[in-house]
């Protein structure tokens, strides 16, 4: 009996859009800046298809830019549509190359949609004894199922994939025929194709009428059976539902041959396939195609002949070697359990330059962490794995063996993320020393707005796919302790840890030298991982009980702050729901002359919408204060107490240098940077940061209006910089030039004016953005920032040169060279492109600052230790730094933190720095 044959036809911009979505928050750019996330979730997707459902037949359906029946029928149709998206725009050409090289058809015909395309040939394969499969998200091809074609709905965000056949299709819309889907279709129409249906119709009274009448037209002609406003309804828009059936209805006549033998699945074509790969650097991609495919095929074919995707069992040369487990690697990989061989790897740990280290342990909390072991590597493809036990008195014995190695100045120690393991050897009192080399950081500094973690560098750069930790010890419920986990998987899998981040230092340290960024890798990212390690340690005491006092007071001002919404509500309701909410404010209350809604159809009442209201309307500032009382509450107050660490009483945050693509710092667990600084609530929090004991003092160093001044150095010029060298307060001096008035005669409504326009340049802002922070008319806006560039022209000409190369070379740099890249820098969308411009000012900016509280922050450090002072650097949060400082030693550190500040980075416009002290945070800031 022959095998049955197996027709897939797939929707390509459905699925094209879906790959560009799910892929938008973590975008896939070449180092050409092409972004390829829509161009490989699309390709991942077809060759998903052929390795899993072999079909016989595949053909891939596009729509052209030709109108249809239904543009001319309806002009609306699509019409809600936003534009293509650029990079939808430039995935499609490559798509189609890809599906060329693949000798997988395109199907695309001027004035037919590709649905009606793939309702064509599937209604023809189908008679001619084909099972047809229809690959797409949308369910308007529903309607086209039958015995032999099904909807074959592709995996997204978690779900899998989900195959509707006749039974499904009925029970998915609740009717009792398939053709019933157009009727619904029809009667609820579709908002994404501007479809409009029957109004008021939703889902649930659709499947009531076609339950009674059957069809759209039965319903039409029955109207006077119905009650209401729902007979209403349908009496005065009974014929566009009639006609929105009609747009629905897929065309299954098309004027298009089925041809089984084009439609056959053929072999790629190395040739044409591979340039593509390699330009579109989708190296895993062309490993899938060319080695894994030709891997699946001999272990399933005894006809060699026949091996492959391209009929050749021989990888192509330019690939490489196949890497896809430990076997393709021939790893040697060495279980450490004894003495003597400990003896030994430490002997040759100490005869090396460099090696890689990783530790293995049981929390992601480095105070609280437990080393189950390490791992080791200082040769690709060998890797040794010390075996910790869990007797704590043995497993100080194993560390302290390795504690000279480690602690060796003289070795360059290479790892991922070295700051954990930094930590978490400093509970085994070893204290990781001399250079290092953090393929994490190198990475993030090559490529900053990219993810960093080992699995996708793998990936991209050795195309591996290493051992995932939840393969090793499961997830959820499920998961097992790493010390549960048999040995020889523990082993294979640390070991490849290691190995593969010295196969990655090897990668990357070309790069690094190429971009010139050495200096900033060595002597700023990486040694401010051990300041950052100690901070991190070292933690910091909050006042417990002060903050159980907060967390009552928060609650009565909710509860009081509640009851006056009510009153002026006249009416009690949800106030954290935001349909009841803008209901209150828009329908009952009008507060506002047409209120904005979001897509959902609810009205929009975000912050920035209330903040707008609040000066005239009491409710929108009452509501803004009950969500602030409730989020300091759950956010801080509360949250904070939980966070404290068992073994030392302390809070330790998580810095973090690899978030943020401007160079700064972000901090987790608690969030440091984002504690509340701009009202009296939220700056209370700060009460609770107290020193360890009472021979301490918190002791706070702020950095003064940085960014200005490294505005004022960066365009020299004259008005800013004297501005800055004279201590004349600068949002006064701006408001004295930009008003026209003596410095004197300026009154705080122009400073206000002026500091609003200060800040802003530096965020390329407009007049409408001006005149939105100030609540002026654009106008008057407008005239502010053209007296400003009147008054400060080399600000001006600074920002134009700057946004001119930014044109150029597609990238920024700091003052140590940290580039931002701007890949839409020369898109031709409007808003994507206006963004880009205004990062090109800030960044550079931005980022100097990073880099000089980082510097300062090293030296600092550096200093503190030599001096061996009892006082400690604890928190960096913005521009600030905050140190637990003995009291015996606070003179020496003001004088020394406000020298080291100011001369992190030498610049041609002097630092000013703020300095305080306290019995807390609040009183030291």
């Amino acid at each position: 009996m022959s095998e049955k044959k197996k027709l897939f036809l797939l929707d390509a911009l459905a699925l094209i859009y879906r790959s560009h979505f799910a892929l938008s928050k973590n975008p896939r750019i070449t180092s050409k800046g092409i972004n390829t996330g829509a161009i490989m979730g699309f390709t991942n997707t077809v060759l998903e298809i052929i390795t899993k459902e072999k079909p016989t037949h595949i053909g891939v359906a596009f729509d052209t830019h030709a109108p249809t029946f239904r543009h001319i029928e309806y002009k609306e149709y699509k019409a809600n549509r936003e534009s293509q998206p650029e990079e939808i725009a430039v995935a499609i050409p490559y798509c189609k190359k890809i599906l060329d090289g693949m000798n997988i058809p395109i199907i695309e015909l001027d004035g037919y949609e590709a649905d009606d395309l793939i309702g064509t040939l599937a209604k023809k394969a189908s008679k001619d004894d084909f099972d047809v499969y229809m690959m797409t998200p949308d369910k308007d091809y529903a309607q086209l199922v039958d015995e032999h074609i099904f909807l074959y709905k592709p995996a997204f965000m978690g779900n899998g994939v989900d195959i509707l056949g006749i039974p499904e299709v009925l029970a998915k819309f609740d009717i009792e025929r398939v053709d019933q889907v157009i009727d619904f279709l029809g009667l609820k129409g579709d908002a994404v194709d501007n479809i409009p249906g029957i109004p008021g119709v939703g889902d649930k009274t659709a499947v009531k009428l076609l339950k009674e009448f059957s069809t759209v037209e039965n319903i039409v002609a029955n109207a006077d059976q119905l009650k209401g406003a729902l007979q209403k309804k349908v009496v005065e828009f009974g014929e566009q539902g009639i006609f929105s059936k009609k747009l629905a209805t897929i065309k299954i006549d098309s004027p298009i041959d089925f041809d089984e033998e084009l439609l056959e699945k053929k072999d790629p074509e190395k040739d044409k396939l591979l340039p593509i790969f390699e330009e579109l650097e989708l190296r895993t991609i062309a490993k899938r195609i060319f080695v894994e495919q030709v891997a699946g095929a001999a272990s399933s074919s005894a006809d060699t002949s026949q091996l492959g995707l391209f009929g050749s069992g021989d990888a192509p040369e330019e690939l490489g070697t196949t890497k896809t487990q430990l076997d393709a690697q021939n790893a040697k990989y060495h279980l450490v359990k004894t003495a003597d061989e400990r003896s030994e790897l430490i002997k040759k740990l100490s005869s090396v330059k460099e090696f890689c280290f990783d530790t293995e342990t049981n929390s992601l909390n480095t105070r609280e962490a437990k080393l189950a072991g390490i791992a080791f590597s200082t040769k690709v493809g060998e890797g040794y794995y010390v075996m910790i036990p869990e007797d704590e008195k043995e497993a100080q014995n194993i560390a302290n063996e390795f504690k000279a190695v480690l602690e060796d100045e003289s070795v360059l120690k290479i790892g991922q993320n070295l700051k954990y393991d930094i930590q978490v050897l400093r509970n085994y009192e070893i204290n990781v020393k001399g250079k290092i080399f953090d393929t994490m950081l190198a990475h993030y500094l090559i490529d900053p707005e990219t993810q960093h973690g080992m699995d996708i560098m793998a990936e991209n750069y050795l195309n591996y796919k290493p051992i995932k930790f939840e393969e090793l010890v499961g997830k959820g419920k499920a998961q097992k302790s790493i010390r549960d986990v048999a040995d020889e998987d523990v082993k294979n899998y640390a070991c490849e840890d290691a190995d593969i981040t010295l196969q990655l230092k090897e990668k990357l340290e070309p790069e690094i030298k190429e971009f010139n960024l050495e200096k900033l890798l060595h002597e700023v990212e990486e040694p401010l991982s051990f300041v950052l390690a100690d901070m991190e340690y070292e933690g910091v005491r909050i006042d417990e009980p002060a903050l159980a006092a907060m967390s009552k007071e928060l609650e009565e001002a909710s509860r009081t702050a509640q009851d006056e919404i009510f009153n002026l509500a006249g009416q009690q309701f949800n106030i954290a729901s935001p349909k009841q909410l803008g209901e209150i404010l828009f329908d009952k209350l009008k507060i506002m002359e047409n209120p904005k809604k979001t897509k959902t159809g609810q009205y929009a009442t975000g912050e920035e919408i209330l903040s707008k209201l609040a000066n005239e309307h009491e409710i929108a500032a009452k509501i803004l204060e009950f969500r602030e009382y409730q989020k300091l509450k759950s956010t801080y107050v509360d949250a904070l107490p939980l966070l404290v660490s068992p073994v030392d009483g302390k809070l330790h945050t998580d810095y973090r240098q690899t978030i943020a693509a401007t160079g700064r710092l972000s901090s987790n667990n608690p969030n440091l940077q984002n504690i509340p600084i701009r009202t009296e609530k939220g700056r209370e929090i700060r009460k609770a940061f107290i020193p360890r004991s009472e021979d301490y003092i918190i002791l706070a160093a702020d950095y003064s209006q940085i960014e200005l001044r490294i505005m004022a150095a960066f365009s020299g010029d004259e008005g800013m910089v004297e501005a800055f060298k004279t201590g004349v307060d600068i949002h006064t001096n701006t408001a004295s030039k930009v008003f026209k008035v003596p410095l004197d005669e300026v009154d705080s409504g122009m400073r206000r004016k002026a500091k609003e326009v200060n800040f802003g340049i530096i965020y390329g802002i407009s007049a409408f953005g001006l005149s939105q922070n100030l609540n002026i008319p654009r106008s008057e806006a407008a005239e502010i920032i053209e007296s400003y560039f009147q008054q400060f022209p080399r600000v001006k000409e600074y920002m134009d040169s700057t946004i001119a190369k930014a044109h150029e070379q597609e990238y920024v740099e700091t003052i140590l060279g940290r580039r931002r890249y701007l890949r839409n820098i020369n898109t031709k969308n409007f808003t994507q492109r206006g963004f880009a411009e205004r990062n090109a000012i800030n960044a550079p900016i931005q980022g100097s600052a990073a880099d000089m509280i980082k510097l300062a922050m090293i030296k600092i450090h550096n200093w503190m230790k030599d001096q061996n002072l009892k006082s400690k650097m604890i928190m960096q949060v913005h521009d600030e730094l905050v140190f637990d400082a003995h009291k015996d030693e606070i003179d020496l550190l003001k004088e020394n933190v406000d020298q080291f500040m100011k001369t992190a980075l030498e610049l041609d416009v002097p630092m000013e720095i703020g300095i305080g002290q306290g019995e807390n945070w609040l009183q030291a800031h």
